[in-house]
């Protein structure tokens, strides 16, 4: 059996493969003074259910993201290290975290495993060293479980409902900002809920496509 995500509580999407996801989560002391509930969401599904490239099928644009994840890491004093390759099969890791309940610390270890530390979580021994790490001897059969992986499924469904394409994603007021650099809006909209309910806001958020569809 799964839990739905309560999406009358703030929440906040990720998925470990997203260096943006990480850099977010460490500047937590910064976010709204909400009790977001970190849930996990496998970025891939995402794509695949709203029909995303994935961005780093295109080389030019995956030399400018690492070169930007690593800029904003030094802009923000955050420390930053690279896995040995990217992008990495985030499928474990991620069912590790949603056996364990996905809780603040749980998260931001297994972030800091991938992103400070610069490992692979996917490999057997990268897994193996990030079980030992977060002191988890079963990791293995914790995310063979079939309820482990029905929930990570179910949290994609769950998300995708609501809208979600992309992590990191806040869900503030029923509403989504994405990305790393979306904190500011987050935060404004956190104190001023109104502006979205402004003329202009509800102008643009209504514009028709001048495009036709294909």
């Amino acid at each position: 059996m799964t839990d739905g995500i309560d999406a009358t509580q703030p929440l906040w999407f990720y998925d470990f493969v997203s260096p943006f996801s990480y850099l977010l989560l460490e500047q937590h002391d910064k976010w709204p003074g909400l009790p977001f509930v970190l849930t996990p969401v496998l970025l891939n599904d995402l794509y695949r259910h709203w029909g995303h490239r994935v961005a780093y099928d295109v080389p030019a644009k995956r030399i400018f993201t690492y070169r930007y994840a690593l800029f904003r890491a030094e802009q923000l004093g955050i420390p930053f290290r690279m896995p040995p390759a990217h992008p990495f099969d985030s499928v474990k890791p991620m069912l590790l975290a949603t056996a364990l309940g996905a809780d603040m610390n749980t998260v931001r270890e297994i972030f800091r495993f991938i992103w400070r530390d610069g490992r692979d979580p996917s490999t057997a021994d990268g897994f193996a060293a990030l079980c030992e790490r977060m002191n988890v001897p079963d990791g293995e059969a914790l995310i063979a479980r079939g309820a482990t992986r029905a929930q990570l499924t179910r949290n994609g469904t769950d998300a995708i409902a609501i809208g979600v394409f992309g992590v990191p994603t806040f869900w503030l007021n029923k509403q989504l900002f994405w990305g790393e650099d979306a904190l500011p809006m987050a935060l404004y909209c956190a104190r001023t809920p109104n502006w979205l309910e402004s003329k202009e806001v509800k102008r643009i958020t209504s514009l028709p496509s001048g495009l036709a569809k294909a």
